[in-house]
């Protein structure tokens, strides 16, 4: 018999694990857990409100950029037309950004917009 555990438990999780971050509390002052989970390659806009579109891109491609990424694809969906804009608009001003062009047809098409960002 084994001194191992048969499942593994919290500490052996691969996931990142939860911070507390003590400037995020509730009106009642209770600390809540923040998942810090690594940056990557892609940003998917949908679970957001479009009304907080234009700065989570901003910020977004400024993590990329200090990471040293070379190239993000944001995906802001086919619908209206209305994310893509706003990420385009955001792009066209963002001093990180190098260019930016609508995905192929194997990338997400024009759902998508793939970003080459300054090399730092």
């Amino acid at each position: 018999m084994t001194d191992e555990p048969e499942h593994p438990g919290p500490d052996d999780a691969d996931e990142p694990e939860a911070a507390v971050d003590a400037d995020a509390t509730d009106d009642a002052g209770a600390a809540h857990e923040v998942t810090v989970t690594p940056l990557g390659d892609e940003l998917d806009l949908h679970t957001f409100q479009p009304r907080d579109c234009a700065d989570v891109v901003e910020e977004y491609v400024r993590a990329a950029a200090e990471a040293g990424l070379t190239s993000v694809r944001i995906i802001h969906g086919k619908g209206t037309g209305t994310l893509r804009r706003i990420v385009h608009s955001v792009l066209e001003r963002h001093p990180d950004v190098a260019s930016f062009t609508l995905a192929g047809e194997r990338a997400g098409s024009w759902g998508a917009t793939l970003v080459e960002l300054v090399r730092r």
